[in-house]
């Protein structure tokens, strides 16, 4: 049982937690019953409340709001690498992680993959994985093809209007400089609102996958 706090394997949480350890590991974690059934890797360290770590410690070292039973670690290259879909969302910029795991889930409920261009959160931290909902696991991380349809606020063909039958790669900004200028595109597409200046990113994503997969049944 791990009573201290400076058991090395709660500090390899405690680092896990700053996206440069991450990155430097190779390494993420997981907090709560659900996220590590969901996983389809076995994780390098099992940390389980009243069983091999007192409570105490374990809430410590967690970022969620209510403190989990279970937090696992796993390696990154065991997620989804690049694989070929009909149908993508390129990310440029989306630097908010809840946005980035709700855009990544909403790509496992269409069967899409999500390609992460510059400026993107990780999707491997804590918060980008609890919007995921254990999505992170069964999308491909890389693999746009065909016609390229940026998602612009204002000014582009209603996104219903276009024809999206076929490999379609959607590509979608940040939310406030929207997508950058110089990132190829055959053509702009806008999702017709009647209030609010625009869409989050992540329900104008939603959106433009069943779009899609409406027009590719």
């Amino acid at each position: 049982m791990i009573t201290s706090r400076d058991n090395e394997k709660l500090k390899l949480v405690r680092k896990l937690h700053d996206r440069r350890w991450r990155d430097k590991l190779g390494l993420f974690f997981v907090e709560g019953e659900d996220a590590v059934e969901a996983a389809t890797a076995a994780p390098v360290e099992l940390l389980v409340a009243g069983e091999n770590v007192s409570p105490e410690l374990l809430a410590e070292v967690s970022t969620a709001a209510h403190p989990p039973r279970v937090i696992g670690v796993y390696r990154r290259g065991d997620l989804p690498g690049a694989e070929p879909r009909p149908v993508a969302l390129e990310l440029w910029g989306v630097a908010d992680p809840g946005n980035l795991g709700t855009l990544v889930r909403s790509a496992e409920a269409f069967g899409a993959a999500v390609v992460l261009a510059r400026g993107c959160a990780d999707p491997t931290g804590p918060k980008a994985l609890r919007a995921s909902a254990g999505s992170i696991w069964r999308v491909p991380l890389g693999g746009g093809a065909g016609r390229r349809v940026a998602l612009v606020a204002h000014g582009g063909a209603p996104l219903a209007e276009l024809d999206l039958r076929g490999e379609v790669t959607f590509l979608l900004g940040a939310e406030r400089t929207g997508l950058p200028a110089d990132v190829p595109r055959d053509v702009e597409a806008s999702i017709p609102i009647a209030g609010a200046e625009s869409l989050n990113v992540a329900a104008a994503g939603a959106v433009a996958l069943y779009e899609w997969r409406r027009q590719n049944p």
